[in-house]
């Protein structure tokens, strides 16, 4: 049956908004950290991540495969940088990050998640040499500072009692592994979307494969309940196949570093969720923080307007 021309119309404007796409896919992966949280002790970290990205594959392949044909000579081409930029992005990231939220706590992981763009920025000078302009820098720093207002709620003596673990340096090295995946998207092959993300996400499969029957060897199994269904139902989908679709194009469309201060969006979402679904009371450091983070994002993913001659 034809796709409907508004849906369509609609997909197209979609996939043609990056701030809308990258905004989206905050929200998503705010519901991925949470639940990533939450799910500790039910579900071990390398199965979480090989079920999760298992269960998109199959769900995406079915309409990825025709395109995957018609670029099947460019997949042959670059096997090293799509099995390069599926290391960064899908397995080790998701591996590292997942193992690592079983031993920091919430407020530490959103305060690591937000120097996200401020690690993009180092790992696209580090490949690229390329530095982020003052706009930009100081729309990050901007943003932050929301952040911080946020998860401090409204009171910066707070960051002296913070205390870091091991799982918070394993928290922060998955970042810096992610910042690295948005920096080589840079070098993607030319590729339809669908298929370049099917392909890395069944490479991310396969390198989860080894260390996921390691962990069923060492004994650590899953806790089957309702909890995991719907927790790997959520993982499955939207943080997974939509969000990284969205991220994918939301950075091909306008670069690395002006699609890096999304992430402060992440926290901010967090703090939404957990007030419409955890019954946490909205305060006035909440629209304080979701003021400057936005105007940071604004600040730093718009171009400053061309003079006008005179």
């Amino acid at each position: 049956m034809p796709m409907p021309p508004a849906i369509r119309r609609f997909g197209g404007f979609l996939f043609d908004s990056p701030y809308l796409l990258l905004s989206l896919t905050s929200l998503f992966w705010a519901g991925n950290i949470v639940l990533g949280r939450f799910s500790a002790g039910h579900i071990p970290p390398v199965a979480l991540s090989w079920i999760r990205w298992t269960g998109a594959f199959a769900i995406f392949i079915g309409f990825a495969w025709p395109y995957m044909r018609r670029d099947w000579r460019a997949i042959r081409a670059h096997p090293g940088i799509l099995l390069l930029i599926s290391f960064f992005g899908i397995s080790a990231y998701s591996a590292v990050s997942y193992y690592s939220q079983q031993y920091t706590q919430a407020i530490n992981a959103l305060l690591i998640a937000s120097t996200g763009p401020l690690l993009v920025a180092g790992a696209t000078f580090a490949l690229y040499r390329e530095r982020p302009t003052l706009r930009q820098v100081f729309g990050v720093l901007l943003s932050l500072t929301g952040v911080l207002v946020v998860i401090c709620r409204g009171d910066f003596e707070i960051m002296r009692t913070l205390r870091f673990n091991a799982g918070d340096i394993g928290f922060f090295a998955a970042q810096i592994i992610y910042a690295f995946y948005t920096a080589l998207l840079r070098k993607k092959p030319e590729m339809h979307p669908f298929s370049f993300l099917a392909v890395i996400m069944g490479l991310g499969v396969l390198l989860l494969t080894p260390a996921y029957a390691l962990e069923i060897a060492s004994g650590r199994t899953i806790v089957f309940d309702t909890t995991t269904v719907l927790t790997l139902i959520y993982m499955a989908t939207l943080p997974s196949l939509v969000a990284y679709l969205f991220y994918n194009r939301g950075v091909e469309l306008i670069g690395p570093n002006r699609a890096a201060p999304f992430y402060h969006l992440i926290p901010i979402f967090g703090s939404v969720l957990a007030i419409l679904l955890l019954g946490e009371r909205p305060e006035l450091y909440h629209a304080i923080g979701y003021a400057l983070v936005l105007s940071g994002v604004a600040v730093a993913t718009t171009r400053p307007a061309a003079a006008r001659p005179v």
